[in-house]
C-alpha cells in the first residue's frame, strides 16, 4: 500500500456536515476507487471493442428534409423504377479523341457495364441511349446505376465501387462516377483527410498549451485522459446506435471536438479548484475533493447540462444527419462530463501532489486567485464604461454584416478539384447542359402523363424534357424527367420547382437530388428561428436556475447571443463575400452554407454558456460568501479568468485548424467555431460580462421574493 494510499483511507469516512450531493459523489469515489475505474475501464473496453468500426459503419448521407416530397421521389424512385433515384450511380465515360463507338469507347462501357451489373446492391444498369444519355458528338455517356438500397448504403456503395470504375480508363477514355451517392463519397473521404491533417497540427499545439495552462505534464495529461474515455465510449455507442437508426459519420466527427473542448475546460477548472485547496489552504485530499466537486464539479454540472440543451434544439431539424450529428455530440459530452464528475476525482486523489510532477515555477504557489486577473478585474471595475462601450462596439461591428448574410445547400465547389464526382459533374454538363447534374424527376399517375410533360416542356426553366418511363414493376406511375436550364446550385431552379410544383396535376411529386436540397434549404429555413428561439429560452432558463437571478441570467444569454452573431458576421464577409477565400485557401460560393446557422448557432450558444456557467458562478460563490458586488466581479475575473482564457485558447487553436485545411465546410466549421470562441472568451467572459456586472451592481443578483419560492435552492458555495 503506497503512502497516498494510506493517507487516503486515513481520510475516508462520513462526508463533512455542509457538503453537498456532488462533494458526497466526489468522496464516495475517491474512497472507491477500484469499483470506479473497474466501472469505466469496463466500459470503455466494452463500448471500445465497437470503435473500431466507426469510420466503415456511419453513414455518409441524411442530409435530407424528412417527409418531404422530394425524399418521397426518391423511395417511389428507388421501389418502382428501376432505382432511377436520386441516389443512383451515373458513370460518366469521356473520349478525348473519337466518338465513343470507335477505339476503346465499345469496350470500356461494356467493362463499366459489366462490373456495375456485378455488386447485388445495385438495381437496374442501363447503358448509355442515343438522345438521352449519350451526347450529340457521341464523346461523352452516362451509365446510369439504380439505387438497390438506401441513400446511406448507396454512399458505401460509391466508395467501394468508384477506384474499380476509374481504373477502367485508358489514355484516351476517362470514367468519373458521379451523383449525390459519389459526392457524399468523396466528400466524406475528403472530410476525413481534412480532419486527420487538422488533427497533426492541434495535437502539438494543444499540447503546449495545456502544458503552459496547467502548469505540469502530468497535469497536462488529464484531458487527455478524460477526452479519450469519452471518445472511445462514444464512437462505440454511436456503432452500436447505427444499427438501430442511421448515424452521419459527421457525428463523431464533431464529437471529437466537443469531447477534447470540453475535456480541457472541466479538468481545468477542477485541477485549479483542487490545487487552490491542497496547496492555498493546505486542507487535506478529503476535504480538496469534497470542496471541489461542491463548487467547481457544481458549476461543470450546469455548464454540462446547459451544453446538451443548447445541443438538443438542433433535434427540431426533421433531418437525420442533423439529428444523428447532435445526438452524437450529445453521448460524447455526457461520457465526458460523467468522466469529470467520477473518474477525475479518484485520480486527483490518487496522485494528490505528484500532479505537479515536472512542473513549472509558479505552479506550486498554490493560487487559485490570479492576481494579473485580479488586476484585470480592478482595472474594469474603474472604468466600466470606457471598457464596456469598446467592447460593445466591437461586437455590433462584427455582427452587423449578419443582416445580409444567404444560405444555400453546398455546391459541387466543395469538393476538391481531383474529386471523381466534380470531374463526372463537369463533363456532364459540358456535353448535356449545365442543369443535367441536377434533373428534375417527376412521379405522377400514367393519367396525367401527358399533362405533366406539357406543363415541363411550357417552363421557361425546362431546358429539355425526357420521355416518360412507366414504372418497371407495373404499377400505376410514371417518371417525367426534365433538365433545367441552370446550374443544380443556382437559385433560379428554386423558383422553377415552385412553378412546377403549383402548376403540375394535383397528385405529380418533383424531386430530384437538387430538389432534395432545395426543399432541406426551405426547412432549415423554416427550423432555424425555432432553435434559435429554443436554445436563448432554455439557456436563459439554466442559468436562472444556476444563479437564482433574473437580470443577471438574461444578460449573461443575451451577452452569448451577440458574440453568436459577430462570429456568423465575420463568416458572411469571409464565405459569403470571399474576403481571405486566398489566404484560407478556397472557392467563395458566394453563401453560407444552410445547415451552418442552425447547427453551429446551437453550437456556439453551448460553448459561450460553457464560459458564462464558469465565470457568473464564480461571481454568484463570491457575492454569496461578500454579499459584497466588486467582490463578486473581482473575484470572478481573479479565480476563473486564467481557466477561461488558457481553455478558450486551446479550443481557438483546436477550431482554426481545420479552416486551414479540407473542403469547405469543415473550414466554414473551423472558421466559424474559432472566431466565436476567440470573441466570446476574451471579448465577453473577460471584459463585456464583467463590466455588466459592475454597472447591475446589487441588482444582477436581485430576485422577487415569489421567484426565489420557485426555483430550487442552489447554492455555489462551500460550508
Amino acid at each position: 500500500m503506497t503512502q497516498i494510499d494510506r493517507e487516503t483511507r486515513s481520510e475516508a469516512g462520513a462526508p463533512s456536515a455542509g457538503a453537498g450531493a456532488l462533494g458526497r459523489l466526489g468522496t464516495w469515489a475517491a474512497d472507491h476507487r477500484r469499483v470506479v475505474v473497474g466501472v469505466w475501464v469496463l466500459l470503455v473496453v466494452g463500448l471500445g471493442a465497437f470503435a473500431p468500426a466507426v469510420e466503415k459503419n456511419l453513414s455518409g448521407a441524411g442530409w435530407q428534409d424528412n417527409g418531404s416530397e422530394s425524399v418521397a421521389v426518391r423511395e417511389l424512385a428507388q421501389d418502382h423504377f428501376g432505382g432511377n433515384a436520386s441516389h443512383a450511380i451515373q458513370v460518366v465515360v469521356h473520349s478525348t479523341d473519337a466518338p465513343l463507338d470507335e477505339g476503346d469507347g465499345p469496350a470500356v462501357i461494356d467493362r463499366v457495364v459489366g462490373l456495375l451489373e456485378q455488386e447485388p446492391r445495385l438495381a437496374e444498369v442501363i447503358a448509355p441511349i442515343p438522345g438521352v444519355s449519350l451526347s450529340a458528338d457521341g464523346r461523352t455517356a452516362v451509365v446510369l446505376a439504380g439505387a438497390g438500397v438506401d441513400a446511406n448504403e448507396m454512399v458505401r456503395v460509391a466508395t467501394e465501387v468508384k477506384g474499380d470504375l476509374e481504373a477502367l480508363s485508358t489514355d484516351a477514355v476517362q470514367v468519373n462516377p458521379t451523383g449525390s451517392s459519389l459526392m457524399w463519397s468523396d466528400f466524406n473521404e475528403a472530410n476525413l483527410e481534412a480532419m486527420m491533417t487538422s488533427e497533426m497540427f492541434s495535437w502539438p499545439v494543444t499540447l503546449v498549451i495545456l502544458v503552459l495552462a496547467f502548469g505540469a505534464l502530468v497535469a497536462a495529461g488529464l484531458p487527455l485522459m478524460l477526452t479519450i474515455a469519452g471518445l472511445v465510449a462514444t464512437a462505440g455507442s454511436l456503432v452500436l446506435l447505427n444499427e438501430v437508426t442511421p448515424v452521419s459519420i459527421w457525428a463523431m466527427n464533431f464529437a471529437m471536438m466537443f469531447s477534447l473542448a470540453l475535456g480541457i475546460d472541466y479538468a481545468l477548472f477542477l485541477v485549479a479548484r483542487f490545487r487552490a485547496a491542497r496547496m492555498g489552504e493546505q486542507v487535506s485530499v478529503h476535504q480538496a475533493i469534497e470542496q471541489t466537486m461542491d463548487t467547481a464539479g457544481k458549476a461543470v454540472l450546469l455548464s454540462g447540462a446547459t451544453v446538451l440543451v443548447s445541443l438538443s434544439a438542433v433535434l427540431l431539424v426533421p433531418s437525420p444527419a442533423f439529428r444523428s450529428v447532435a445526438g452524437g455530440i450529445m453521448i460524447s459530452v455526457v461520457f465526458v462530463l460523467a468522466a469529470t464528475l467520477t473518474l477525475l476525482p479518484v485520480v486527483l486523489a490518487s496522485l494528490d501532489d505528484r500532479i505537479n510532477r515536472l512542473s513549472l515555477p509558479w505552479v506550486r504557489q498554490g493560487e487559485h486567485r490570479s492576481p494579473a486577473f485580479a488586476a484585470w478585474g480592478e482595472r474594469l471595475w474603474n472604468r466600466p464604461v470606457v471598457w464596456g462601450v469598446g467592447s460593445l462596439l466591437v461586437l455590433v461591428a462584427l455582427a452587423a454584416p449578419v443582416i445580409g448574410l444567404k444560405t444555400a445547400m453546398p455546391s459541387i465547389k466543395v469538393l476538391p478539384d481531383d474529386a471523381t464526382a466534380r470531374i463526372g459533374y463537369a463533363e456532364v454538363q459540358r456535353a448535356f447542359g449545365p442543369g443535367a447534374p441536377g434533373i428534375l424527376q417527376v412521379v405522377v399517375p400514367a393519367e396525367d402523363a401527358a399533362a405533366a410533360t406539357a406543363v415541363l416542356q411550357a417552363d421557361e426553366g425546362i431546358a429539355a424534357v425526357l420521355p416518360a418511363t412507366p414504372a418497371a414493376d407495373g404499377s400505376d406511375l410514371v417518371m417525367v424527367q426534365a433538365v433545367p436550364s441552370v446550374d443544380p446550385s443556382d437559385p433560379a431552379l428554386v423558383d422553377t420547382v415552385d412553378r412546377l410544383r403549383a402548376d403540375l396535376p394535383r397528385d405529380a411529386l418533383v424531386g430530384g437530388a437538387a430538389v432534395e436540397n432545395s426543399d432541406l434549404k426551405s426547412q432549415l429555413d423554416r427550423s432555424t428561428p425555432l432553435v434559435i428561439g429554443v436554445v436563448l429560452a432554455l439557456g436563459f432558463l439554466l442559468l436562472l436556475i444556476a444563479l437564482q437571478a433574473p437580470l443577471i441570467a438574461l444578460l449573461g444569454t443575451l451577452a452569448s447571443l451577440l458574440s453568436t452573431a459577430a462570429a456568423f458576421g465575420v463568416a458572411r464577409l469571409v464565405f459569403q463575400n470571399g474576403h481571405g477565400a486566398g489566404l484560407l485557401g478556397f472557392e467563395s460560393q458566394g453563401f453560407l452554407d444552410a445547415w451552418a446557422p442552425p447547427f453551429f448557432f446551437a453550437m456556439i450558444f453551448a460553448i459561450a454558456m460553457d464560459y458564462t456557467v464558469f465565470l457568473l458562478a464564480s461571481a454568484k460563490e463570491h457575492w454569496e460568501r461578500s454579499g459584497d458586488p466588486k467582490e463578486a466581479m473581482v473575484g470572478a475575473v481573479a479565480h476563473s479568468g486564467r481557466v477561461i482564457f488558457a481553455a478558450g485558447g486551446v479550443m481557438v487553436a483546436v477550431f482554426l485548424t481545420f479552416a486551414l485545411s479540407g473542403p469547405l465546410p469543415p473550414k466554414e466549421m473551423g472558421f466559424i467555431l474559432g472566431i466565436a470562441v476567440l470573441l466570446d472568451a476574451f471579448v465577453v467572459r473577460l471584459v463585456l460580462l464583467p463590466v455588466l456586472l459592475r454597472i447591475a451592481g446589487r441588482a444582477a443578483w436581485a430576485s422577487p421574493r415569489w421567484l426565489r419560492r420557485v426555483l430550487p435552492d442552489l447554492s455555489f458555495s462551500h460550508s
